[in-house]
């Protein structure tokens, strides 16, 4: 799945090299940028924390090279964790009683915290203290534990399962749209310079026209077509190069991979276009819901190929004419319905 936007254990390493370290080297996602600027001045006038931040959006759309940005702005060291590893009351409390005054602390899919987790995390973020319950049963006790002032970074894919409660205890939520083909370019031009590879303006827009609209798609597309090139173009990304290349790894002229295909063309085939339910459509294509749900429908929903209906998904007429298939006559009113 060479257009899947999650990380994967290769592009850790991708990303490390490639993230930008500062608000000028990220390009796209403008008015958040702006709107950060101006959170970040305000706090370091006022000599304060930042206020506690949200974001939200699709896998790599740029959200943990944002929390970074924001630490390097504040001059601040980032603590950086996961939902799923805060298991435990006495997980959350170690992370939080080593913090030091002007930290951030980064929880990455924060939809997957526990709720006995998140709890906990509300006068940790409000009052900056931490009740731990210590011993069992009558002799129980509660201990407060004063924290320093620090900054919580959260991200998500799926804001919709946050809790209200933690949810309206960020000062700033910000929402990471899909980026354009002028943005995406800019990111690979970049990439190519610190990559170290010999590219021209055509290569890296074929690139950044089949990426998904996603940084690190274009960048992990952009190793693929640099070792293609290295065999087979003495080197040199370019345009014929890259069309070659993403053929080869039968990515489309807008980015959809052969599962996408599928996903469309058994929503045709199978149930005449829709509606169908996720769980009938993932049984049909043996894909897991939640990957059909997370990785592949957020794009095609995004470019207009599919549309969620009470009833369930459905192609849509740009679906249709992108397999080079003719709409049913009864497709707009499945889409109303």
């Amino acid at each position: 799945m060479h257009t899947n936007p999650e990380e994967k254990n290769e592009d850790f390493k991708l990303d490390k090299t490639l993230r930008p370290d500062s608000f000028s080297e990220y390009f796209g996602q403008e008015k958040i940028k702006k709107n950060l600027n101006i959170l970040l001045e305000a706090a370091k006038q006022r000599g304060e924390s930042a206020e506690h931040v949200l974001l939200y959006g699709g896998s790599g759309l740029g959200k943990t090279t944002l929390a970074h940005i924001i630490a390097k702005e504040l001059s601040a060291n980032i603590r950086i964790t996961s939902g799923p590893a805060i298991e435990k009351v006495g997980d959350l409390a170690s992370i939080l009683t080593n913090l030091q005054e002007g930290d951030i602390l980064f929880i990455d899919e924060a939809h997957r915290l526990n709720k006995l987790i998140e709890e906990y995390l509300y006068p940790a973020m409000e009052d900056h203290c931490l009740d731990i319950i210590i011993g069992k049963g009558p002799s129980a006790r509660t201990v407060q534990l004063d924290l320093p002032p620090f900054t919580l970074i959260a991200a998500t894919t799926r804001i919709s399962l946050l809790s209200s409660p933690l949810r309206n205890r960020f000062g700033a939520i910000y929402h990471l749209e899909y980026y354009d083909n002028k943005s995406i370019q800019k990111i690979l031009e970049r990439s190519s310079k610190i990559l170290k590879t010999i590219s021209d303006k055509e290569g890296l827009s074929e690139i950044a026209r089949r990426s998904r609209r996603t940084p690190r798609v274009a960048n992990r597309l952009l190793k693929r077509v640099r070792d293609y090139a290295q065999v087979h173009g003495q080197g040199k990304i370019d345009k014929k190069v890259a069309q070659e290349a993403l053929d080869m790894l039968e990515i489309d002229d807008l980015g959809l991979e052969r599962v996408d295909r599928l996903i469309l063309s058994t929503i045709i085939k199978k149930f005449g276009g829709g509606p169908v339910g996720l769980g009938t459509l993932s049984a049909a294509t043996s894909e897991d819901r939640d990957t059909i749900c997370d990785i592949y429908e957020p794009y095609l929903m995004q470019i207009g190929f599919l549309a969620r209906t009470p009833q369930g998904r459905v192609v849509t007429n740009l679906g249709y004419k992108h397999l080079g298939l003719s709409a049913p006559e009864d497709l707009q009113k499945k889409l109303i319905e």
